[in-house]
């Protein structure tokens, strides 16, 4: 089970809190890995990928829906 934090709201440790209830899983996810015969620098490099990646998403969706937003209000105004 992952840990919740501790409050809803942010907290001086919040981000400290989240890595170590992440920890466990990524163990997991690493263990796993290197015994599919994977080398420890290609997860690490894979896990960078992989979140810079959904960074990328995360901007372009972002974007997406402002674009969306706008063109709506467009066509309410009657444009």
């Amino acid at each position: 089970m992952i840990s919740p934090p501790r409050r809803a709201i942010a907290y001086p440790d919040r981000e400290l809190d989240c890595q170590e209830a992440m920890e466990p899983g990524f163990q997991a996810i690493v263990d796993c890995m290197l015994d599919a015969g994977w080398t420890r620098g290609e997860v690490l490099r894979s896990l960078r990928r992989l979140i810079a990646a959904d960074n990328m998403t995360q901007k372009e969706n972002a974007k997406l829906e402002a674009d969306l937003a706008i063109a709506r209000a467009m066509l309410r105004a009657g444009r």
